[in-house]
């Protein structure tokens, strides 16, 4: 509940400096760069609201923390928030072109609506503005403040590439094996995380134990949810993830069932090893990783980085409505369906 109140109040506040941000490029020349930004972002175009939007997880945690150590700072963090959020969106812009991905949260992708160059640079321009986001910190918090939250944001945004290279680069290998594999997600995927927690702690005023705290709590956070996320991708309800779970094996993806399986080396690495999986075999596929214990080893290491989590996040002591609203944001990502 407390979650749901405080929510409330922050989405509205993200959106609205959101829209300051991208509202940079609102000039005559650029008015369909404006519009191909304000169209990712789920603000204009067919079919935009909520679903388009996305749920801002990321910046609503960067918000959370800040408030959880000191309640007023989630208005003056508000530039951080937006930053972390333009970088998230940035990368989906890039993904959706690197994957030659055609729908992005029910709506046609930017690139299949205005073509591949025109989004890489739209891509490039999300990214520049979180960087200038960033930089209004420097109106509210001490210069060496808003240095430090930029320089978190940065150095994530190095490891968004890093992994987001590995990924790219495993797809035609067969010889990975799980050690492979985190470096990659974390790159990917709990990096952003990381950051989110760890930029609201300085805005915040953490002390150095407790803004490690939080960003080791973002960590394992995104550890698990990337691998719930895997575990969706085979074995998920379509109607609740919104997306085929046929995808993540006919894709080819290197997840963590597929490595666990691989390792096994017995009916279903050689089903794989064998050429590409077609819509044809996806049932049996997974069904025999299933039964080969890929979706039991995957549950018990995601099982292992959410006791990681949130332990982490009661070494942090989140305080008042903001850290309750924390953990109850942690056990929603953390036992998700969809």
């Amino acid at each position: 509940m407390t979650l749901k109140i405080l929510t409330a109040q922050m989405l509205p506040a993200i959106e609205s400096e959101l829209q300051k941000q991208v509202a940079r490029l609102a000039q005559p020349r650029t008015a369909v760069y404006h519009e191909m930004l304000t169209y990712h972002m789920g603000w204009t175009g067919e079919g935009a609201g909520p679903e388009a939007t996305g749920k801002r997880i990321r910046p609503l945690m960067v918000l959370l923390c800040a408030a959880s150590l000191d309640q007023p700072a989630w208005k003056k963090a508000l530039p951080a928030a937006a930053a972390v959020e333009l970088v998230h969106n940035f990368s989906l812009v890039h993904d959706d072109i690197q994957d030659n991905s055609n729908k992005r949260r029910g709506r046609p992708t930017l690139w299949t609506k205005w073509g591949v160059p025109q989004s890489i640079n739209a891509g490039d321009g999300l990214f520049v503005l979180s960087n200038l986001a960033v930089s209004d910190l420097a109106d509210s918090y001490p210069a060496d403040t808003a240095l430090r939250a930029a320089r978190v944001l940065h150095e994530t945004c190095l490891d968004l590439t890093r992994g987001q290279h590995m990924d790219i680069a495993y797809e035609e290998r067969l010889d990975l094996n799980e050690d492979d594999y985190w470096p990659m997600i974390t790159g990917k995927t709990a990096a952003l995380l990381a950051c989110c927690c760890q930029t609201g702690a300085i805005l915040g005023g953490a002390d150095p134990a407790a803004e490690a705290a939080y960003r080791d709590f973002g960590t394992a956070l995104g550890l698990a949810f990337q691998v719930q996320d895997d575990i969706l991708g085979i074995w998920g309800d379509e109607a609740l993830t919104g997306k085929s779970a046929a995808s993540d094996l006919l894709e080819g993806k290197k997840s963590l069932p597929v490595l666990y399986g691989l390792g096994k080396n017995g009916p279903f690495a050689q089903r794989w090893r064998s050429g590409p999986i077609t819509p044809a075999d996806v049932q049996s596929v997974a069904q025999t990783l299933a039964n080969e214990g890929g979706i039991d080893y995957a549950q018990t290491k995601s099982k292992e980085w959410t006791d990681k989590s949130l332990a982490s996040l009661e070494l942090a002591a989140p305080q008042g409505k903001a850290g309750a609203a924390l953990r109850e944001l942690a056990d929603k990502l953390l036992g998700r369906k969809a």
